[in-house]
């Protein structure tokens, strides 16, 4: 028979254990969480989507205004998740949130939608992508080797423990970042009339196909860009072993989605402005072609590097944060005992996201999971964010959030319009999508008899 789920003294006292090796310096800090929420985010997508974007829209202007647009949208989704953080101090994310302020069902939802799609999906996206920069001329199987390669190491590096993760993950962020930097002040410097200026001031064109088709076309793009913006929520998954949880998680998700909001407008303003349009329209590697027409193969060669020091980092962002979920659903008899923390980490939980990783990226491409990816995490994000409009101002909630209901109605309206619009352009993704988010119904039968027993 399964332990019922923990109470809120057991939930402080996992948090006071988990991670810290029971004495009360928990691993993370500030600088560790806002690291993650940064190293999830500045992915795959950032270097892949536009092209796409671009091919859709057809005009470089609308391409930069979605990501601005996008990038809105979840300044306002991580001020939500911090609000619902304050509340609920612990690993694991939506899971936590819905289990505990919902019901265990919703929970039970959300939980195999980070299972399925959430991590699973988003490694092998960035591992996939990972291998195309750096090796663009290798075979198919030669390509999904190195990936699956990059899951394997990231898989061994935070099996040995959190602080030795934690500190090789600061560094490599530190230095994306910094690399990025560079990146963007030598474009600027060699572009800035078609890079930065063009990208405010010159006038779109209008759209060929239409106001209601553009608005599908538009829809969509929003859709593959939130893959893009998805970790905004990441610290909310190790929110158990960061100090102080209740003001520094809701601080690291909204200093990490800033600043990394601010990157990707000054990225994506050059990827499309620099090179000609034709060169770029649906081309995965938009990034490489950017720079090369910028600097020539040199400059080419060193975006490369920066980008795959971004995907090592994405990777080994995920391979951390997503077992910390499993961890907790076992913890709660949502899953096989296996998967909880061994000591100070879920090794066995580690290793299962990383095979189930591998097998996504066997069978699978980029853009298969550019879609599949962006419509299942922004309704599952939409749906735990509208907790705040049931939790905000109660007297026994923590749950507060400035300028409400600014906020909210911003993110959760603005995700589920656009995945509204974007199911109406691209039905069977979304229907696989809303199918991912209703398998863990199938599970909570299993889960009450367990526990009626």
């Amino acid at each position: 028979m399964s332990n019922p789920p923990p109470t809120s003294e057991s939930v402080e006292t996992h948090q006071n254990d988990v991670g810290s090796g029971g004495n009360d310096k928990r691993p993370l800090g500030l600088l560790s969480a806002t690291t993650i929420v940064a190293a999830s985010m500045i992915g795959a997508g950032v270097y892949t989507t536009s092209g796409f974007t671009l091919g859709d829209l057809g005009d470089p202007f609308w391409v930069v205004v979605a990501w601005m647009v996008a990038g809105m949208i979840a300044i306002c989704g991580a001020i939500c998740y911090g609000a619902l953080a304050s509340e609920f101090a612990d690993s694991g994310g939506e899971y936590l949130f819905l289990s505990k302020a919902l019901h265990p069902v919703a929970g039970l939802m959300a939980g195999w939608v980070s299972l399925l799609a959430g991590f699973t999906g988003a490694i092998a996206f960035a591992a996939t992508t990972f291998a195309e920069y750096l090796s663009p001329e290798a075979e198919i199987f030669q390509a999904k080797g190195i990936a699956i390669a990059l899951v394997a190491a990231a898989a061994i590096l935070h099996s040995i423990g959190v602080r030795t993760g934690a500190r090789v993950q600061d560094l490599a962020v530190v230095l994306k970042v910094l690399l990025i930097g560079v990146f963007i002040s030598v474009a600027a410097w060699h572009e800035w009339p078609r890079s930065i200026v063009a990208a405010v001031a010159v006038n779109p064109e209008e759209p060929e196909s239409g106001t209601y088709q553009f608005a599908l076309a538009f829809a969509t793009s929003l859709m593959w860009i939130s893959l893009s913006y998805s970790g905004f929520n990441a610290a909310v998954y190790v929110a158990g072993e960061v100090e102080n949880p209740r003001r520094n998680v809701p601080r690291a998700l909204l200093l990490g989605t800033i600043g990394v909001t601010v990157i990707y407008v000054l990225l994506n303003a050059i990827f499309v402005y620099a090179p000609r349009a034709e060169d770029i329209k649906f081309n995965p590697q938009i990034a490489a072609v950017a720079a090369k027409a910028i600097g020539g193969e040199w400059f080419e060669r060193f975006v490369r590097v920066v980008i795959l020091f971004g995907l090592f980092t994405s990777v080994s962002a995920l391979v951390m944060t997503g077992p910390r979920v499993y961890a907790k659903m076992a913890e709660d008899g949502f899953l096989p005992r296996v998967f909880r923390f061994q000591g100070r980490v879920p090794v066995v939980a580690i290793w299962i996201q990383a095979i189930l990783a591998m097998i996504v990226i066997s069978f699978s491409t980029l853009k298969d999971l550019l879609g599949y990816l962006g419509f299942t995490l922004s309704v599952s994000a939409a749906l735990t964010a509208g907790l705040v409009f049931w939790l905000h101002g109660r007297d026994t909630s923590r749950v507060h959030v400035k300028l409400f209901p600014l906020p909210p109605i911003v993110f959760v309206g603005g995700t589920l319009l656009t995945a509204t619009l974007s199911a109406i352009s691209s039905p069977w993704q979304a229907m696989v999508g809303l199918g991912t988010i209703g398998f863990g119904l199938l599970f909570y039968p299993w889960y009450r008899m367990r526990h009626s027993t």
